[in-house]
């Protein structure tokens, strides 16, 4: 089976090299792709010596660089790791094995489980955020996954060549995530150790302003994937606050048989009203969600017809 190794790069001059090097060691006969991202430094030219295939991305954003990955490598199994040299080659052999054995669609390093992301992580608020994502992503999803934001990951083909890449940067781990639970593809996880960045080498991560992308990222597929959940959740706000209005107007009503609050039963009437309009909305989009989602799998039927006549 063919094995590409994709590397996301910007600014990775002070590990590209070592990265590169023991992909090429621990996968001998896997092709190396190293994407940079418009670097400002000798990324592009460094991992060109050091033996991999060097393309280039200039929208810039790690997501748009992953988006050409997809489109451009073809392979049957896919390594992604990042340029920063925080993830292990070594350990890459037990992230494939369940890819190649057909027991996953898409294996997770998982960095927390361990506890070494914790422990070699120095910047603050990650490890909250990303326990932050998780806890929420679970209860949305009903799932049980460990580690949603870790970039060191393993894909089949079906996965990669399905897989529509809508965010432009670091909230793709978490749309990989969430599109993965929501189309029911096999999900593994393996404890990884994590180790950081050298000294001298800096995040491209803003914690802020990334995390509010990820955030919005959650709530925008959450809408996308079950928009009955989530326009039900609305309206029953709508409905709340129009009766919490409502209340003492019926109140006087029953007591005096008139209306005095004439703008409070308006105001009252119009969020009830909307809030129903809003569940019906919900109930027409779930529809459209359930239509696409039967539409996705017969084309991944007809997809994976296709490859296995190429492989005849």
């Amino acid at each position: 089976m063919k094995t590409a190794v994709l590397i996301p790069c910007y600014n990775e001059e002070l590990s590209i090299e070592k990265v590169v090097k023991d992909f090429k060691k621990e996968l001998p006969e896997a092709e190396i792709y190293v994407y940079d991202n418009n670097s400002k430094d000798k990324t592009a030219e460094i991992a060109e010596k050091a033996g991999a295939i060097v393309r280039h991305e200039y929208n810039q954003g790690k997501g748009n660089v992953v988006r050409r990955m997809f489109r451009e490598v073809e392979a049957d199994i896919y390594v992604m790791v990042d340029g920063d040299d925080t993830y292990p080659a070594e350990e890459v052999h037990k992230l494939i094995q369940p890819v190649a054995k057909g027991q996953a669609d898409m294996v997770i390093g998982d960095r927390l489980s361990n506890g070494t992301y914790k422990k070699e992580n120095k910047r603050m608020f990650h490890d909250f955020g990303n326990g932050l994502v998780k806890r929420a992503i679970n209860k949305l999803f009903r799932s049980d996954l460990r580690d949603i934001m870790t970039g060191y990951r393993v894909f089949n083909k079906i996965f990669v060549k399905n897989m529509p890449v809508l965010s432009p940067g670091f909230e793709i781990e978490t749309e990989m995530s969430l599109y993965a639970l929501d189309k029911r593809f096999l999900i593994k996880e393996i404890p990884i150790t994590y180790r950081d960045r050298k000294s001298g080498s800096f995040s491209k991560l803003n914690t802020v302003s990334d995390g509010i992308k990820v955030v919005k990222k959650i709530i925008s597929m959450y809408k996308d994937y079950k928009p009955r959940k989530f326009f039900f959740l609305i309206a029953l706000i709508f409905i709340i606050l129009g009766l919490i209005v409502g209340i003492p107007v019926i109140v006087e009503y029953f007591k005096i048989r008139y209306i005095h609050k004439l703008p409070s039963a308006v105001l009252a009437t119009g969020l009830v009203t909307l809030g129903i309009i809003i569940a019906q909305c919900g109930v027409i989009l779930d529809t459209i969600v359930k239509q696409h989602r039967e539409s996705f799998e017969n084309r991944l039927l007809r997809y994976e017809s296709m490859e296995r006549l190429n492989r005849k």
